[in-house]
Formats: structure tokens, sequence, C-alpha cells
């Protein structure tokens, strides 16, 4: 059977209750079921400014769910309430939030097999009460997980990291010899997850050149290779510390499965020039799965159906193929 993933709205002031819609009502997406969770009453809004969208159903629950062509069925969260599109506030963030918290619990149950997360507003979140620096942090907290990393994929590159929403300065306190390893171990796991039987695993070096023999900066030396070697000891094919300004065109060339970013922006600025529109967020180590769109509550063109739906398109489709891997190894 098709997987079954949950769709959080997001922030209902924003545009993710619009690329809900457009991704629900797209034929690319017929490798799962969709449901809906979060805000009616910005889906019901968004609806007048997407060609075609699903007419919407409200249900207590995934049980009461018919997947029937042309509809969307959505669990609203009780806090659901009319809020100004394009528009900063808690009510929109308390929204947000619940859909998220809500979803999780329904994964965490095995009501839904993953959940496929729109964008939210960290502020807006923030002013509701609950100051966390993105989602893959809430995910963490709300299933108890303590080593989680981002995944981010696009096109043929996918790039886990090291360190995401931290400085400069503090990043560097943060990438030690054990979260390097342990950040390679949860990319390994996680392709082993989506049926790459040995992935190949390239680790970028924290300075330019990748340090150049201790001329730039000796982390590579210190930090980095230690975490390479112990993981090749564990039977993981990790190589590096590789430089950061050909390791990731060389993974989109096909020698690496996955590429081990340092710090947020040296893997992002990769994966957002190759495909900015397309691009999937996935947080990795969570015992649910659990994938996003690669963009932010774009307030600025909000209600004007200008958003594009391919990330969340995606985001659906590897979600599909993660919850199926999933399946698949459960049942052997």
């Amino acid at each position: 059977m098709r997987p079954l993933l949950g769709l959080t709205v997001g922030d209902p002031a924003g545009i993710g209750p619009e690329v809900v819609l457009a991704a629900a009502r797209d034929p690319r997406v017929a490798a799962a079921r969709l449901l809906a969770i979060g805000s009616m009453e910005a889906l019901r809004s968004a609806a007048s400014v997407v060609p075609d969208a699903p007419a919407l159903r409200a249900v207590a629950s995934p049980a009461e769910a018919r997947f029937e062509p042309g509809t969307l069925d959505v669990v609203v969260v009780p806090s659901d309430r009319p809020v100004p599109v394009g528009k900063l506030s808690a009510e929109a963030g308390k929204i947000a939030f619940d859909g998220v918290a809500h979803a999780v619990e329904l994964a965490l149950a095995g009501d839904i097999d993953g959940i496929v997360t729109a964008p939210l507003n960290k502020e807006a979140i923030a002013l509701a009460g609950h100051p966390y620096p993105g989602h893959t942090e809430i995910l963490a907290e709300l299933t108890g997980t303590t080593d989680f990393a981002m995944m981010l994929t696009a096109l043929k590159l996918r790039v886990v990291h090291v360190t995401t929403h931290v400085g400069i300065r503090k990043m560097l306190e943060k990438v030690t010899t054990e979260r390097v390893l342990t950040t390679v171990r949860l990319a390994d796991r996680a392709l082993r997850d989506m049926g790459i039987e040995r992935p190949s695993v390239g680790v970028a070096g924290l300075n330019p050149h990748a340090g150049e023999g201790g001329l730039f900066g000796d982390e590579e030396q210190t930090t980095i290779t230690p975490a390479i070697e112990r993981a090749r000891a564990e039977g993981i094919d990790a190589t590096g510390p590789w430089p950061a300004d050909t390791l990731f065109g060389r993974a989109v060339a096909g020698d690496f499965d996955v590429a081990i970013a340092m710090y947020h922006d040296q893997g992002h600025i990769a994966v957002k020039v190759l495909g900015f529109e397309t691009g999937v967020n996935a947080t990795i180590g969570l015992p649910i799965v659990r994938t996003s769109v690669d963009h932010g509550t774009a307030f600025d063109i909000a209600g004007t159906g200008k958003a594009s739906a391919d990330s969340m398109v995606e985001a659906v489709l590897v979600g599909a193929s993660m919850a199926s891997a999933r399946k698949e190894a459960a049942a052997s």
C-alpha cells in the first residue's frame, strides 16, 4: 500500500497552505496518500489562489481519511483561527507549532508513515512561546532524539551537516571529532535505509583547501581526520577531508553518495545553487520519517498564488521513498 504522509500546513500566514494544496493535486505525488495537518482556515483561503485546488474535508484522525481523487482530507488543529496573510503573529506561530506537534504524535503512534513539513517562521513560533532554531530541533525534542542531522538533497546531490543554525564562532566549538563521527554514522545509516548498500561518504574540510596541510588551520588534522579514521574502522566508506570547493561538484558527478558539510552555508549554498526550487530537507536520526521543503514562509508573496510547489512535490517523493524503504526493511 502507498505510504501515508502527513503534510503539515506550516505557518498559516505564509505560502505553506498554497504549496500544500498545489502539491496535493500534482500527479507526481501519486506514490503516496496525503493527509494535511494544521489550519483549515488557511487552506480554505489559499484555495482561492491555487488553480484546481482540491476540495477540503475535515477529519478527526487518519483513520477517517478517504483519499478520494480531487479531495484533500485535513486533520485540523484545535488552535486554528483566521490570521492575516503575510503578517508575522504569535497566533500563526502557535497554529504552525501545533500542527507539527500533532503530526509527530501521529507518526510516533504509527497512524501515518511519515511527515512532510511546509515552512514555519522561527520568529512567529518564538512569539508563541516555542523559541526553537527550526523544525529540526523541534522534531528532535518531540521524539526524544539526541543524535540527529539535517540532510539536504537537490538533483544528484545529498548533503548532511555537522552543524546548522549556529553562528560561525560558536560553530568552531561544535565541530568536534565526536560530532563529525556521529554525523558520518547518521548519513551512512540514512542512505542504507534508502536502499544504498554501502554508501560512499565524502567529508569536507573546515578550512580553505582543507587546511593545506596545516597552513590554513589544523582542524582537519586534529578533529576531522580522526573521525574519518574511526568511521572507516567501523566499516563505513568515508574519505576526506576534501576541500569544500571541489567536494560538492564531485558528489554531483557521482564520486560520493553523500557529502558531509561542516557548517550551514558550506552545504546550503551548494544545494541551493543546484536546485533552489526543488531542494528537499530531511531530518535523519529520528524514529520517524520527516522531509520538508527547503524554503521559507515567503510572507511577501503569500496569498498571491505565485509560490512554486516544486520543493513540496519533491519532499513528498523523497518522504514516500524513505517511508517505503523503512517498511520494507521492517518486514524483512
